[in-house]
């Protein structure tokens, strides 16, 4: 076994090897920009359109519609702004919910700056929104003003504690009454099975690095005939709703990091599915105290999220030494502030700071979650005297 084991899945993915080795040769031999008509950049015109389809055919969308980015961040930025901006004639209310991403919630933030009003959606005990809820806070009032809706913003898979959004509801309610409908797919997509047409999907936003691609590449689905106002302006690229020139290597491989994940995904929700419920299992059959923060079933299946009730999260995350998880009481690097997940799903600010979040991924095996139970029970028993 290999130390330190990894376990924050939901932070970050290793690059597969396969997806490392198909990126390669655009980082040597084929250099070419794929805008030049020359030679060298006709040589990367094909990799690029194969790799657009291996995005589109993860999430059941067509190749045209998929727009690169730098990632998930910049995705959610250019779809919620750009839509707010590009349609504020429309309506400037938009709706999300309080567990987002801070990709969104910022997003949202700043557009609240701008004359937009924004309602934040709060959950339930176990993470999800009230489509209910969702359907009382939709505005169909005069155009152009804050009192019509103009997009929904919400996410298909929690990064914190896993639970799955019921998107495929969400989506008829939006397309009801006209609206565009935002899913950050981020922790999503590959992960289990996701299709925009399933979800009534406007846009859709993704992220290799949350599935054994590369940091610093994602991508944007935008339906055909959605107009978006462009946040980075340049030389007109991804026609013209995102400025800059593609990398081509992570382009490539994103496509293989999507095809790999399409090709194994049945075989990976059981597999992680299984070692979920071991290490689950494992902790809470030999401690007492402890809490599963998100839905029992629906959620991804690689996501467990744990509270050490009365446990000090700081003296937990030191002793758990070679294994690698996420404390999830800090929402950003520079914050001491306890987890807005779990404070909404009803945690006090020291369950929330006594949580752990354990991310399962394509890498792990058995003889890596036993090492991880074991290294829990130790250090919380000791913790608790």
């Amino acid at each position: 076994m290999k130390f330190p084991v990894y376990l924050d899945n939901q932070a970050t993915t290793p690059v597969d090897p396969r997806v490392l080795e198909s990126m390669m040769p655009y980082l040597q031999d084929k250099f070419g920009n794929v805008g030049s008509a020359h030679l060298c950049g006709r040589d990367v015109v094909g990799p690029v359109a194969i790799a657009r389809k291996q995005v589109a055919d993860l999430i059941g969308a067509k190749p045209r519609e998929i727009v690169f980015t730098s990632g998930a961040t910049e995705s959610d930025n250019l779809a919620i702004k750009g839509i707010a901006l590009a349609h504020s004639h429309k309506g400037r209310h938009i709706v999300t919910q309080v567990t987002e991403h801070k990709a969104v919630l910022d997003s949202c933030a700043y557009l609240e700056t701008q004359g937009f009003e924004v309602t934040y959606l709060g959950v339930d005990k176990d993470g999800l929104v009230s489509v209910s809820e969702l359907k009382e806070a939709i505005r169909s009032g005069k155009e152009g003003t804050t009192d019509k809706t103009v997009l929904v913003s919400i996410m298909g898979a929690n990064n914190e504690i896993g639970t799955l959004q019921p998107w495929a509801e969400i989506g008829s309610v939006t397309k009801s009454h006209g609206i565009f409908f935002h899913v950050d797919a981020a922790q999503t997509a590959g992960k289990v099975p996701f299709s925009v047409e399933d979800a009534k999907a406007d846009l859709v936003s993704l992220s290799a690095h949350k599935m054994y691609g590369p940091k610093g590449i994602g991508a944007l689905y935008v339906r055909s005939g959605v107009e978006l106002e462009c946040q980075m302006h340049g030389g007109g690229q991804e026609n013209g709703v995102r400025a800059g020139t593609l990398a081509v290597p992570m382009v490539v491989a994103l496509g293989e990091a999507c095809r790999l994940a399409l090709f194994d995904l049945q075989s990976e929700v059981l597999q992680l599915g299984n070692l979920r419920k071991r290490l689950e299992d494992g902790i809470l059959g030999a401690l007492d105290g402890v809490l599963v923060n998100g839905h029992k079933t629906q959620k991804v299946p690689g996501n467990l999220n744990l509270t050490f009730d009365g446990i000090d999260g700081d003296r937990l995350m030191l002793g758990l030494g070679q294994l690698c998880c996420s404390a999830t009481s800090a929402c950003s690097s520079t914050s001491a502030r306890a987890s807005h997940v779990l404070k909404a799903i009803g945690r006090s600010e020291a369950q929330a700071n006594a949580s752990v979040r354990f991310g399962i991924g394509r890498f792990n095996d058995q003889d890596e979650i036993d090492f991880a139970i074991a290294k829990v029970v130790e250090t919380v028993t000791s913790l608790k005297g």
